[in-house]
């Protein structure tokens, strides 16, 4: 008797759940991200073979190639802690929203007295503000109050940081979690603006100053 043979169809799978989960996944991360605000201004920096990387925990000054000076500081916590030290010190309030949106503020560059205002503003709206950057002469130098503040406010936040990471069981290592100070010129800016910036960290004895540049390659 023939043996019966049977119709061969090719395997078939259902990819809805798939689909399902990755249109899930894409609608979680749009959801949970936090978008970075673009920076007030664009600085051309110039180049080396250095490749160190810049680590979490930064207070950041920016010159322009006019010589204006920005300031930021990475951590939102030790930020928020810097904007209520800087209000006492020159009797300007903001409002809880005001702090709440310098903590996610990238650099800023103006005096306090328009800070509040710059705060408010939008992103584009700081892009196309005319200041003169935070003063940083010897009459009148908010960048040193800015700088020395927030050291303060970055000490206490990476000391936090610190003690939690020991309790998790990890071994931090205590310099990992202490403020890096990073400078960003323009490479158009005089020289002298950058080397008064270089002398505020240094009245503050700050002297672990580190400098951004753009990277090239080596010269074989």
């Amino acid at each position: 008797m023939p043996k019966i043979k049977m119709p061969k169809s090719s395997p078939s799978i259902d990819m809805t759940p798939m689909v399902d989960l990755a249109f899930l996944l894409v609608t979680f991360f749009m959801l949970a991200a936090s978008f970075r605000s673009s920076e007030p201004v664009e600085v051309d920096v110039p180049s080396s073979i250095s490749d160190k990387i810049i680590p979490d925990n930064v207070l950041l000054v920016t010159v322009d190639k006019g010589g204006r000076a920005f300031f930021n500081l990475a951590d939102p916590e030790a930020r928020r802690e810097l904007l209520v030290n800087m209000s006492a010190k020159y009797k300007i309030g903001f409002s809880d929203e005001q702090v709440e949106k310098f903590t996610i503020m990238t650099s800023f560059g103006c005096t306090m007295q328009e800070l509040p205002q710059y705060i408010d503003m939008s992103n584009e709206e700081r892009k196309r503000l005319e200041t003169k950057g935070i003063p940083y002469d010897s009459t009148n130098n908010e960048l040193k109050d800015w700088i020395f503040y927030g050291n303060v406010a970055a000490l206490n936040t990476g000391k936090t940081a610190f003690e939690e990471a020991k309790l998790k069981g990890d071994s931090p290592v205590a310099d990992d979690f202490k403020p890096k100070f990073i400078l960003k010129v323009d490479n158009k800016a005089l020289y002298v603006h950058a080397q008064n910036v270089i002398n505020v960290f240094r009245d503050l004895n700050l002297n672990n100053l580190n400098f951004i540049t753009s990277m090239e390659t080596a010269p074989l």
